[in-house]
C-alpha cells in the first residue's frame, strides 16, 4: 500500500472532486462490497456510464468502513448536471438498489444523495 498509484497525465487541467460513504459495519458484507467492484466483477454499463457523463477517472480507496472516492473531471464538467444524467442511464438504478444492501445509507438513496461531498481544507500551497 505504500508504493503508490500512478496517477493519469490528460494534457490538461483537470478538477478533482472528493466524496466519502461508510459501509455497514460487516465484514462479510464489505468483502462482498470489495469483490462486486474487482475489475472482473464491474458491470461494463456502470463503467460506460460514468465515462459517458465526463468522468475522466475514478477511484475508491478505503479504510475499516471508511470510503473516499476521489473524480476526475474536465474543468468545464457541471456536477450536479452529470449527476442527474448519470441516474438516467441503463441499469444505474438497479447498480445503485444493490449497492444499498452494503452501503450504511438508506435503500432508496441516489448515488448522489450517498457520497457526501468532502471539503478540501489544505493542499501544498504554490
Amino acid at each position: 500500500m505504500t508504493e503508490g498509484f500512478r496517477v493519469k497525465n490528460y494534457g490538461q487541467p483537470v478538477k478533482r472532486y472528493c466524496q466519502t460513504m461508510d459501509l455497514k459495519d460487516d465484514p462479510e458484507l464489505i468483502a462482498e462490497y470489495r469483490r462486486r467492484h474487482a475489475r472482473e466483477n464491474a458491470w461494463p454499463e456502470i463503467l460506460a456510464g460514468i465515462r459517458q457523463v465526463g468522468i475522466l477517472d475514478m477511484d475508491i480507496y478505503i479504510l475499516g468502513t471508511r470510503l473516499v472516492m476521489i473524480v476526475e473531471t474536465s474543468l468545464d464538467f457541471d456536477w450536479d448536471e452529470a449527476m442527474a444524467r448519470l441516474a438516467t442511464l441503463p441499469r444505474q438504478q438497479e447498480w445503485e438498489e444493490y449497492m444499498a444492501l452494503f452501503q450504511d445509507c438508506r435503500s432508496d438513496a441516489t448515488s448522489d444523495e450517498k457520497w457526501q461531498m468532502m471539503e478540501r481544507m489544505f493542499h501544498l500551497y504554490d
